[in-house]
C-alpha cells in the first residue's frame, strides 16, 4: 500500500504560480499511473491533470490546459504539478492519486490518496 502526503499549497495571487509535489512512501511509486483531483468549497471533486508510470503520457482537464503540467520523478518516489497563471477559480484542496490504470479521469479508479494541500488564489 502506498502512502502519499502532499505539500507546497498556500495563498497567491492571481496570475501567480504554485508547485505541489506529492511524496510517496514506496519505491513502488514508479508502478502507479498518477493524478491530481482538486475540490473547491461546496464542490463535487474533479479531476486535474493525469500522468503514466514513466511519464510519458499526461491528461489534462480543459480549464488547465496550457497553465498546468504534471510531471513525476520515480527516482525520488514524487509527483509534481506546476501551476501558473492562477485565477480565483482553482481556489481548491488538491489531492494526488495512485490509480492501476493509466490517464483515467473517473475518482473509482483511483485505489490510494493523499490528505490533501489547499491552495487559495486571491483576486
Amino acid at each position: 500500500q502506498v502512502q502519499l502526503v502532499e505539500s507546497g499549497g498556500g495563498l497567491v495571487q492571481a496570475g501567480g504560480s504554485l508547485r505541489l509535489s506529492c511524496a510517496a512512501s514506496e519505491r513502488t511509486f514508479r508502478n502507479y499511473p498518477m493524478a491530481w483531483f482538486r475540490q473547491a468549497p461546496g464542490e463535487n471533486r474533479e479531476f486535474v491533470a493525469a500522468i503514466t508510470q514513466f511519464g510519458v503520457g499526461t491528461r489534462y482537464v480543459e480549464s488547465v490546459k496550457g497553465r498546468f503540467t504534471i510531471s513525476r520523478d520515480n527516482a525520488k518516489n514524487t509527483l509534481y504539478l506546476q501551476m501558473n497563471s492562477l485565477k480565483p477559480e482553482d481556489t481548491a484542496k488538491y489531492y494526488c492519486a495512485a490509480s492501476n490504470r493509466p490517464l483515467v479521469a473517473a475518482q473509482g479508479e483511483y485505489a490510494y490518496w493523499g490528505q490533501g494541500t489547499q491552495v487559495t488564489v486571491s483576486s
